[in-house]
């Protein structure tokens, strides 16, 4: 079992198969993806990386990106993750603009947990955030994730001056959606300090509101992200919160992260990626499971947002988030 220095366990692999994305988050990519063609991870490589994670005692992957949907073969990588042995749950970030089509064959190559990008019910509200006008495509995707029997969760950023409405209509939406809706803090990256400033929002009164409210606070899995989950038995759905400015945030810390790049990132704000593609390339797991493990002990205690402090992060579309 992959273990640092602090004593945390790593049962999660974030795997981001590619930093292109076609939508223009004001929080992540307001001006469109910028990059250059790259030579993403192939379906060997991530194969062998994937393996190396399984035998290490990884039970979890997250594929994310960017936008995974936008590589052609995201149902082939799928597929490797879930036939991968010790790999229990394959889960995929999304914003859903292809998932209504993509549903079905996903489900089938072994995707198990959806999270879908969606900060507004509002159609207008939802253009302006995304940069695109495709509310109804997302819900299409939701409603198709949850036809295959997929785990769906929305994540939806907390932004000043909308989170009041943000949380009344999501928490409404819930009422009969079987879907939990995570609400996440703002977060810092080093192309957006401006916007930071101006639109963070502290998910802390809104959790307090909550429970006061009747919301319960749910266990948490090992395998499971930082959010605090809640249930409430009026509401079919469930609600998240993702707190990263908080004291305790990284405590429970259980990820590691690999880019589309074949790099390894210890943290979301490490200041450098450690680069594992030659092995990866050359199909040696040994290898890759050697420099993973020694690798974790140069993992910090903290990510250190609440110096400011971003790292290597420019937007969420480099890492997947």
């Amino acid at each position: 079992m992959l273990q640092d220095s602090f004593g945390r366990r790593f049962y999660y692999l974030r795997l981001s198969i590619t930093d292109v994305c076609n939508f223009r988050c004001q929080y992540c990519l307001p001006d469109g993806y910028q990059g250059q063609a790259q030579q993403f991870l192939s379906l060997n490589e991530i194969d062998t990386l994937v393996n190396a994670f399984a035998q290490m005692g990884t039970s979890k992957i997250r594929v994310t990106g960017g936008e995974p949907t936008l590589r052609r073969d995201i149902v082939d990588v799928v597929a490797s993750c879930a036939q991968t042995e010790g790999i229990s749950k394959v889960a995929m970030t999304t914003h859903a603009g292809k998932l209504a089509s993509l549903a079905e064959p996903l489900a089938q190559a072994g995707l198990k947990q959806v999270n879908i990008s969606l900060d507004s019910l509002e159609p207008a509200q939802f253009a302006l955030l995304s940069g695109q006008d495709k509310l109804n495509a997302v819900l299409d995707g939701v409603e198709s994730a949850i036809v295959e029997g997929m785990n769906v969760k929305v994540n939806a950023v907390l932004l000043r001056p909308w989170a009041e409405a943000q949380l009344r209509d999501f928490t409404a939406w819930l009422k009969d959606m079987p879907v939990t809706v995570r609400f996440i803090e703002l977060m810092e990256t080093g192309q957006h300090k401006a916007f930071f400033k101006s639109h963070h929002v502290s998910a802390e009164p809104h959790l307090a509101a909550l429970k006061a409210q009747g919301w319960q606070v749910l266990p948490r899995g090992k395998d499971a992200g930082p959010a605090i989950e809640l249930a409430h038995p009026d509401y079919v759905g469930r609600i998240g919160f993702i707190m990263p400015y908080s004291s305790d945030f990284c405590d429970s810390c259980n990820r590691l992260r690999i880019t589309a790049l074949g790099k390894l990132h210890l943290c979301l704000f490490s200041e450098q990626g450690l680069d594992l593609r030659e092995s990866l390339e050359s199909g040696n797991v040994q290898a890759v499971k050697d420099f993973v493990a020694s690798s974790l002990a140069d993992k910090k205690v903290s990510h250190y947002l609440q110096e400011g402090i971003t790292g290597i992060t420019k937007n969420l579309s480099m890492l997947g988030g």
